[in-house]
């Protein structure tokens, strides 16, 4: 069904190490948010979910265009398209509602101290955290029906190093995808209404740590926020700009660009925005390694 450019995979900024640093962050972020019960809080809740989405938007991609690479192929089964399309819309519908949700709980904290714990509740959590995966699932299988409900005639390759809805509707017979148009305008109306909720919940945490006497407050929260907020444009800006702009037949370096920046970057930044900057997993990092150093250590004293 779909190819993908040899000279397009080969300059793909040195994918690999992204996807290694990725994976490792991610990684690292979901054991030590499991292993240590002080932060088994509401947003460290969320965080392991986001690294798991992450986790699995990055490994959808980057390995198969890697392995392509390595083995000189381009192709893809059609199957294995349709389960791309659907993994990916899947992955980013997810992720971004869980960077909606965690704003809310930033907002929250911030905020509403006092009503924090009555708020955000584990079955508030579990509720919101159920309610994004469906979401994904539903939005998913809608995407995923629609696309590939069109008839092709437009050839077999797509101009990038993976299957991407808006790649695959230049093969489409006609323009007349009215489904799949209503389809994106649906989503277009949800991301712009979570976009929206993710800038006013950040302004009110601005306005809030602004009143804060302490130097260190206000200096925490923009430092935290701030990148969130960056991250979270960048996935929705490029997003956007990839599914609404109009589709060209000539492969372009810029589509290349765009979905580098919404597929690769954000589960590359997500876990050291959200928490490698964190004294929380600093400190259950430091316990961790300060454990396995005092177990090697008595193993070896209690050997002959």
């Amino acid at each position: 069904m779909a190819e993908s450019h040899h000279q397009l995979v080969n300059g793909l900024w040195h994918e690999e190490g992204f996807y290694l640093v990725s994976l490792t962050g991610n990684l690292l972020v979901i054991v030590l948010a499991l292993l240590d019960h002080h932060i088994h809080t509401p947003m460290y809740f969320f965080l392991i979910n986001l690294s798991v989405l992450d986790l699995g938007s990055i490994s959808l991609t980057v390995p198969k265009s890697v392995a392509n690479s390595l083995l000189n192929t381009r192709s893809i089964s059609y199957a294995g398209c349709i389960t791309q399309v659907f993994l990916f819309i899947f992955f980013t519908a997810v992720d971004f509602a869980f960077l909606t949700i965690m704003a809310y709980d930033s907002y929250v904290a911030s905020c509403q101290p006092l009503h924090y714990e009555m708020t955000m509740n584990r079955r508030a959590c579990v509720q919101m955290a159920s309610s994004a995966w469906i979401t994904g699932i539903l939005l998913s299988m809608l995407h995923t029906g629609n696309t590939f409900a069109i008839t092709f005639c437009g050839g077999n390759m797509v101009g990038q190093f993976y299957c991407e809805i808006p790649q695959i509707l230049k093969l489409a017979c006609s323009d007349l995808y009215l489904g799949e148009t209503v389809v994106l305008s649906f989503n277009l109306f949800l991301g712009l209404s979570c976009f929206g909720f993710i800038i006013v919940s950040y302004v009110q945490i601005f306005k809030t740590a602004l009143r804060i006497p302490s130097e260190q407050g206000w200096h925490k929260a923009f430092s935290t926020c701030l990148p969130h907020l960056i991250v979270v444009s960048l996935l929705f800006c490029t997003a956007v700009f990839a599914y609404v702009k109009p589709t060209s037949h000539c492969p372009s370096g810029l589509d290349l660009v765009v979905s580098v920046l919404y597929s690769v970057v954000p589960p590359l930044m997500n876990p050291i925005i959200y928490s490698m900057r964190n004294k929380e997993i600093k400190g259950a990092w430091k316990k961790l390694t300060e454990r396995r150093l005092f177990t090697k250590n008595k193993i070896s004293r209690c050997l002959p």
